[in-house]
């Protein structure tokens, strides 16, 4: 660590009154166990986006920080606070990129298009739901980036917001998040539950998969009572190896960013997640993404990743726990104060 950044340190080590704290880091269940480092590395890649007074000086100190495990956790422990917000139990679910067959061209197997963004689409315009624009309103526009094979994967596509979709022409080309129609996001797996066809605990997105294609007309049905539709766009420039763009037009970092509700949790933000359920995960994630369906401040989506094993894992997430934002010190006695 860099002198300047170490006496920067020391001195704010110096000035925090105990008695402040929302919460201390030994009552986080496995901070001292998890790769603080890899936290750090996340969190440079967006952090120099956040302009605002409270996160420029830590964003900027953030670049010096030596390349090691100590000196990683060093920072976030003398810099920040723990801060809880919303009522626990949180809910965690999971994403992912997935990696689907496709054609550049229609074909009698490839026949459900991937649609670009239609230039008349305003950014908080409501336009046509899902129903209406599955009934063709695009069709004859050359809006189509790709054609898939499965009306059901289209669907996940726009749930997940990018994907990889390898091309009959021997080519592979990725997707990511254009624009959707406006409406608010509604939960098929929900609407399976009101329906009497399934309870919550046997909900998942693999469920669901086989629900539809064993029902196709009532499947398509099912799809088209979620109202919002995503619109996307071809990253021509993005590495074989970078992750997704995320909501902050950066590639995001599997197991180590997640979607948030930007209502309540500022993007770029650290965040500590304590999930339970049957693989209970304890570690420093950075908020880097946003969904239609993530609303909340106990609320969070975890990107596992690209590629079908990342899907079933993703599938599998509903867990409770608790959510904590790492705030700057002076932010989080601001939070204390409720301004």
């Amino acid at each position: 660590m860099g002198a300047t950044l170490r006496a920067v340190l020391l001195l704010v080590a110096m000035i925090v009154p105990a008695a402040a704290q929302v919460f201390d880091y030994e009552s986080l269940a496995g901070w001292a166990e998890d790769d603080h480092l890899a936290a750090l590395k996340t969190f440079r890649s967006t952090c120099d986006l956040m302009d605002d007074p409270d996160w420029t000086p830590v964003c900027r100190l953030a670049q010096d920080v030596e390349a090691n495990e100590a000196a990683a956790r060093q920072f976030f422990e003398l810099l920040f606070k723990p801060v809880l917000i919303g009522t626990p139990p949180a809910l965690f679910t999971g994403y992912y990129e997935p990696e689907l067959e496709g054609s550049p061209v229609r074909t009698p197997r490839f026949a459900y298009p991937v649609y670009r963004r239609p230039p008349e689409l305003r950014d908080g315009s409501v336009w046509y739901d899902r129903a209406t624009i599955e009934r063709g309103i695009l069709r004859g526009r050359g809006l189509e980036i790709a054609w898939l094979d499965d009306p059901v994967e289209v669907f996940f596509l726009h749930i997940q917001g990018s994907g990889r979709i390898h091309l009959t022409n021997g080519h592979t080309i990725r997707v990511g998040y254009a624009g959707r129609n406006g409406y608010a996001y509604r939960s098929v797996g929900q609407e399976l539950v009101r329906r009497g066809i399934f309870s919550l605990s046997q909900v998942s997105a693999e469920t669901i998969r086989q629900w539809v294609r064993n029902n196709p007309d009532a499947g398509m049905d099912l799809l088209n009572t979620n109202p919002s539709y995503v619109f996307f766009r071809k990253l021509s420039d993005l590495a074989d190896s970078a992750g997704p763009i995320g909501a902050m037009g950066r590639s995001i970092t599997t197991m180590r960013s997640v979607a948030v509700d930007p209502a309540h949790i500022k993007l770029g933000t650290p965040v500590w997640v304590e999930k339970t359920g049957t693989d209970p995960l304890h570690r420093l994630m950075i908020a880097q993404d946003t969904g239609g369906a993530i609303k909340g401040a106990q609320r969070a989506d975890i990107f596992f990743g690209t590629g079908h094993a990342a899907g079933q894992a993703a599938g599998e997430i509903k867990d409770g726990g608790r959510l904590l934002l790492l705030m700057p010190i002076d932010r989080a006695y601001a939070m204390l104060d409720g301004t």
